[in-house]
């Protein structure tokens, strides 16, 4: 028999002493891929300063082990400082597959250590999954979207790829599980001066209600047009939902900001019902959208590819369509 994998580890973020909610959607899939033997158990990997109450709640999430660094020095995020320290345990420990959110942070972080170690790092991941060799497939969108591609790293360990928030599921919570903690000190960066330096923080919080919470979406494309735009906000205002994006729409100006942009570059959102106007549907933007609820488009091609993920479809021009749904709907408000 050959040696047993190492561990699947999930490289927790946290802000303030919280841990992002995508570190948990992180944890859910590493369980499932050590249980298709693409490891031995699933484990967290937490740094920072004043994080060990953490513990429990990883554990909780669904870490079998949790490894935690507490230093000063980690207070803030930095990426020269985090990398040195992340590379350290996966030289010491020796994990099979190592994944990290796709958000600033761990994109940085993630390219870093995977350059270090010499190893592949596949980014923007949509999905996750164990072959029958037991290596780590990868799933990522290629050709601005219009395929998606197997990315396997089968002479180089660990496997590392990030992944997007919101594209797994977020498991329950188990308050029962029990699980190790190892504590490890951050000794390598004794002697270290970074060459980047915290000046400053700041955070804002959104004025809008975030897309990715939103229990109704309403997403325009290229069809919908800068005159037709504010139809779609006004949509989802009284459907008290949030306003969703393609790329096209946001490199318009049309849509407000990167915040609301669904795709692989973007968010993924599981609304309860989705609704969207003028949008193809290229396999960059389906993926941010597909596990919605209801899914309702409206396109000028029935031809659309966006129709073959829809649970309803209407064959009309967006900007005629959108003014005239939009007055239905407050006329049955008003009775």
């Amino acid at each position: 028999m050959g040696e047993q994998p190492g561990e699947v580890w999930v490289v927790v973020e946290q802000t303030g002493g919280r841990p992002a909610e995508v570190s948990f959607e992180l944890l859910g899939k590493a369980r499932e891929l050590a249980a298709h033997g693409g490891g031995s158990r699933t484990s967290a990997v937490i740094m920072g300063s004043g994080v060990g109450h953490l513990a429990e709640e990883l554990v909780a999430g669904g870490a079998d082990r949790v490894y935690i660094v507490e230093d000063h020095r980690l207070e803030n995020y930095v990426n020269n400082t985090y990398a040195l320290v992340l590379e350290y345990l996966i030289k010491k420990y020796r994990p099979e597959t190592v994944l990290c959110s796709s958000s600033f942070n761990g994109s940085e972080l993630s390219a870093t250590v995977a350059a270090r170690l010499g190893t592949g790092l596949a980014a923007h991941c949509v999905d996750l999954y164990i072959n029958s060799r037991g290596d780590l497939v990868q799933v990522v969108p290629a050709f601005g979207g219009m395929v998606l591609g197997d990315i396997l790293c089968p002479g180089s360990r660990p496997q590392m790829a990030s992944v997007k928030p919101g594209v797994f599921q977020k498991p329950e919570r188990d308050t029962g599980r029990t699980g190790e903690v190892i504590k490890e000190e951050a000794a390598v960066l004794n002697g270290y001066t970074s060459s980047l330096k915290v000046v400053g923080t700041v955070r804002r919080e959104p004025s809008e209600l975030p897309l990715e919470k939103a229990e109704t979406v309403v997403a325009g494309g290229w069809g919908v047009g800068a005159e037709a735009w504010p139809y779609l906000e006004q949509l989802a205002a009284e459907l008290s939902g949030a306003v969703g994006c393609t790329r096209p729409a946001l490199d318009e100006g049309w849509a407000k900001g990167e915040h609301a942009l669904i795709g692989t570059s973007g968010k993924t959102v599981r609304p309860r019902a989705y609704i969207g106007f003028g949008i193809s549907g290229t396999t960059h933007h389906v993926v941010g959208m597909k596990d919605s609820g209801i899914i309702i488009n409206i396109n000028t091609d029935p031809g659309a590819p966006v129709f073959q993920v829809s649970d309803y479809g209407v064959v009309a021009d967006a900007k005629k369509f959108l003014p005239l749904l939009l007055e239905r709907i407050r006329e049955h408000k008003e009775k």
